[in-house]
This record gives C-alpha cells, sequence and structure tokens, in this order.
C-alpha cells in the first residue's frame, strides 16, 4: 500500500466528499418515480454506462483503462454490480433513512475487510466504535421485524458490505482503474434487469428522470472509486457516510418520509460512533 501525500490526501477528500453528496440524491430519484426496481436498474445503469464510456472517449482514455482492466478491476466491477443490484431495489422495500444510516456502518465494515485482507490494522477506538455502530444497524433493522421492511434493510446492509469491499480494493490495488469498472458494473446488471423486471414499460415522462439519475450515479460512482485510491478504506468509507444525515432530510422534505423512532435512534449511534472514531487522527 502507498503512502498518500498531502496533496493526494485532500484531492481523495473532496473526491469523496463529493461522491457521498451526490449519492445522497440516490432514494430520492428511486422513490420519486413509479418504475419498479429493475427498471429504474436498467434505466440507470445504461445512462451511467454510456455518460462514463463518453467521457472516457472524449479525453482519450477508454483505450488506456481497457489495457489496464486486470483482476482487480474485474472484482470491482462485480462487486459494484452486486452491491447496485441491492441497492436500487432496497429503497423500494424500506425507507430512505433506513438505506443511508445502515450505510453509515460502512466506515466499521470497512476497516474489519481491511483487517482480514490487506492487514491494514484499524485502532482501538475504531474497534470500539464498530461495535457501537453494528449496535445502531441491529436497532433499525429492529424497527423493521414485522413491518414488511425488513427485506429491504438487508439488501441496504448487503450494499454497504459490497462498497466497503470496493474501498479495500482501491486501498490494496490503489493503480486499478475506476471510471470503466463503474461502467461495466452497470453494463453487467442490463441482462438481468431485462430478464427480472419490465424496463421498457417505465412511463416516458419518468425516463429524463431516471437517465439523469444514470449521470448522477456515474459521477458518485467515478468520484468515490478515485477517491478511494488515495485514501485508507475504513477514512474513505467515514467521508461517504457524509450522505448519511443529507439523504434522510432530502427524503422528509421532498417524499415526506418520516423516519420511526428505531431508525432515529439506532442512527444516532451510528452517528456517533462515525464521529467519534474520527477523533482517532487528532493529535
Amino acid at each position: 500500500m502507498q503512502t498518500a501525500s498531502p496533496s493526494q490526501r485532500s484531492t481523495g477528500v473532496l473526491l469523496v466528499v463529493i461522491s457521498a453528496l451526490v449519492f445522497s440524491s440516490a432514494g430520492i430519484f428511486t422513490k420519486g418515480v413509479t418504475t419498479a426496481a429493475w427498471g429504474v436498474v436498467f434505466w440507470r445503469g445504461l445512462a451511467a454506462a454510456l455518460f462514463t464510456l463518453s467521457y472516457l472517449a472524449v479525453l482519450g482514455r477508454l483505450r488506456f483503462e481497457i489495457k489496464a482492466f486486470n483482476k482487480p478491476a474485474l472484482a470491482v466491477t462485480l462487486m459494484s454490480a452486486a452491491g447496485t443490484a441491492a441497492f436500487i431495489p432496497a429503497f423500494k422495500l424500506t425507507s430512505v433513512a433506513n438505506v443511508a444510516l445502515i450505510y453509515g456502518a460502512a466506515p466499521f465494515v470497512a476497516a474489519i475487510l481491511s483487517w482480514l485482507f490487506i492487514a491494514e490494522r484499524a485502532t482501538s477506538r475504531v474497534v470500539l466504535a464498530s461495535g457501537i455502530g453494528f449496535l445502531g444497524v441491529l436497532i433499525i433493522l429492529s424497527g423493521s421485524l414485522g413491518g414488511g421492511n425488513i427485506i429491504g434493510d438487508l439488501l441496504a446492509l448487503w450494499m454497504t458490505l459490497m462498497m466497503s469491499a470496493v474501498m479495500v480494493v482501491y486501498r490494496r490495488y490503489p493503480d486499478t482503474t475506476a471510471a470503466l469498472p463503474a461502467a461495466l458494473g452497470s453494463i453487467v446488471l442490463l441482462v438481468p434487469a431485462m430478464a427480472f423486471g419490465a424496463p421498457f414499460q417505465a412511463p416516458v415522462e419518468e425516463l429524463p428522470v431516471l437517465l439523469l439519475f444514470g449521470l448522477v450515479f456515474a459521477v458518485a460512482s467515478v468520484t468515490l472509486s478515485e477517491g478511494a485510491r488515495r485514501l485508507p478504506a475504513a477514512e474513505t468509507a467515514l467521508l461517504s457516510t457524509l450522505e448519511m444525515p443529507l439523504a434522510p432530510i432530502l427524503a422528509l422534505w421532498i417524499l415526506s418520509e418520516t423516519p420511526s423512532v428505531e431508525t432515529v435512534l439506532g442512527g444516532a449511534l451510528i452517528l456517533a460512533a462515525v464521529l467519534w472514531s474520527q477523533r482517532r487522527s487528532s493529535p
């Protein structure tokens, strides 16, 4: 693993923050349309892939990314696809707040995966904060038991695992390409989206929204990947949780979606754990 210079670290922080802010709108896009989950996956993925590949072609980087595509890039592609396949249905099956707050456990999942697979050891503060964060996740899940939202919550947890694993891959192999795996991850899902859904039955008036979602997702995915290669996996995950407080606020404001007591309590524990664990870098 390479140690990032101060300028690289600053760039990494900025890119991950941008990604988090953009990702916070995902729930609004998904729940703001009547198109079913697999239809959203299809049109979002098609648009994201086209935008990303066009971006690479215009910059003259497409050939380079194809040549640089290796096993870590393939792993990122497959894990990104697996995460997205859970991410979109999660919003349809549970609240935006639940998805965002469960994702708040990503720093701790990334820290554990980093310790297991790349020997990047977490501090005792992060380990303790991880326990608090997982307690928060359990409280959120408890609020969905018997209420029909538990499947959505579990999908959000799976998405969190996949995204955390992607961050670890970029930390271990910082030269792994970013844009092409993001595009291919979207393309991989087009076939199952057509097999399990009916994307061409989506209302015509919703297509511009879905295509815009694709552009937003492309920007967020690439900036997250580029930032992850410059920062420790746990720190990348920590910064990405900036979407955690913003996504429920947007859902309340735009969708009038009020979080449950369990969601608020569990989310407060996760947020407190994230903020407390960040103090490890303070002098």
